[in-house]
């Protein structure tokens, strides 16, 4: 068996580590643009200067020596000739396989912003180039603006306090981290920010950039009139799946990226995707998840993605902890909403017909743990005979010989 994999990153190095696990002997081959192995989530970190490239790898330093894998580092996949079962790279190579796992991730989408395109002083936020790029940009820059309060427009802005330069947030949404969190623990983030002198504008976008006569921003205008300076701009706002080298293979592909099932398998039974290249599953946990699932049925052990939450989201932006499951915005008017708050942490859990749909915690996640029993065991919270907030783990020690789970010793008897 030859497996080829693309891309280096959490989906692809997990799963070649899942590969190796099952399979000794047969080859692997991992072929990425990427020339270092590196943890994106923490790219701020290396912007702030608190972490090097060596401190961002996510593996062990003998890698390739460890899981016997050869790397060609370096090199895009720019084609797939899915009848020779073959990857095109861009300097002509191809590189033949048995399975295959596309795991190319996405990148940096500019917005249809009148005249950014055209700007020189505008940039991602994606890479190892983009933040050596933005590290220059830090010392002379005086009005950097991010377009984004996402995950990565956060940690942007994070990486540059770090620096002692303070950035202007711009967001469509309603609030900070809308996906994550709802309007009250925004709040809390949103002052904690202005605090540090970052401004911020949510509700509305940035409609046009001007530019000088090099074709670098000196202004960027805001879709209800606000003039913003701005000498660099900092997209975190969109992405878009690195598909493109599919084009004409007869790979499925859909609106957000690459189409496979919750086994990894694309509509080829030797060709599987996971992470960032479907354009659904924006974070670290699921993409390494989704690597060792595919790995796992390529090598011929069947599993399947069955995670309650895809949508689980762990922060902990300017010292305040919080995490996110699920759907924390409902707009169902049946579901049932509990909320408890003190000075210094804020608890939200959404539920519907007993079963946990949504929840937040911030301030204090020790909670979490509970939160997690309830849902791994798929408890039905309205049988609870005490206010979900204070159950505890002794509750989950108490279960009857058909396995119904009670919850007071006055239950029992």
């Amino acid at each position: 068996m030859k497996y080829v994999v693309l891309g280096s990153s959490a989906a692809g190095i997990n799963g070649i580590r899942e590969l190796r696990k099952l399979d000794k002997e047969s080859e692997i081959i991992l072929i990425s643009k990427d020339r270092e192995i590196y943890s994106r989530c923490i790219l701020h970190q290396y912007l702030g200067g608190e972490r090097n490239i060596e401190q961002l790898c996510f593996v062990e330093k003998n890698f390739e020596d460890c899981y016997q894998v050869k790397w060609i580092k370096g090199k895009a996949c720019v084609g797939l000739k899915r009848q020779e079962k073959q990857v095109l790279l861009e300097d002509g190579t191809l590189i033949s396989y048995d399975k295959l796992l596309i795991a190319t991730g996405s990148h940096t989408f500019i917005p249809p912003v009148k005249h950014l395109k055209e700007a020189k002083n505008v940039i991602g936020f994606r890479n190892i180039e983009d933040i050596d790029t933005l590290k220059e940009v830090a010392k002379t820059a005086k009005h950097i603006v991010v377009m984004g309060a996402g995950l990565v427009g956060l940690d942007c802005a994070c990486g540059f306090l770090e620096l002692g330069v303070k950035v202007t947030l711009v967001e469509m949404a309603g609030w900070l981290l809308s996906k994550q969190l709802d309007e009250r623990a925004a709040k809390t983030y949103q002052e904690a920010f202005s605090k540090q002198g970052i401004m911020q504008y949510y509700g509305v976008g940035i409609s046009e950039v001007i530019l000088d006569e090099e074709n670098n921003i000196t202004k960027a205008i805001l879709s209800d009139g606000t003039q913003l300076p701005c000498d660099y701009i900092v997209v975190t706002a969109g992405v878009r799946s690195n598909v493109e080298f599919l084009e004409g293979s007869g790979i499925e592909t859909g609106r957000f990226g690459l189409i496979y099932d919750e086994t990894g398998k694309t509509n080829d039974e030797d060709v599987y995707g996971a992470g960032d290249v479907s354009g659904l599953s924006p974070i670290w946990p699921v993409a390494v998840k989704e690597g060792m699932i595919a790995a796992s049925n390529m090598a011929g052990v069947k599993r399947e993605m069955t995670d309650f939450f895809a949508s689980k989201s762990t922060m902990n932006f300017l010292g305040i902890p919080s995490m996110s499951l699920g759907n924390v915005n409902p707009e169902e008017e049946d579901v049932t909403v509990e909320i408890k708050e003190t000075e210094n942490s804020y608890k939200k859990i959404i539920h519907k017909n007993g079963k946990i749909t949504g929840a937040i915690l911030q301030g204090d996640l020790a909670y979490s743990g509970i939160l997690q029993q309830l849902i791994a065991r798929k408890i039905d919270v309205t049988k609870v005979k005490k206010p979900i907030f204070d159950i505890d783990y002794s509750d989950f020690f108490h279960i009857k010989e058909n396995f119904e789970f009670y919850y007071t010793e006055n239950e029992a008897n």
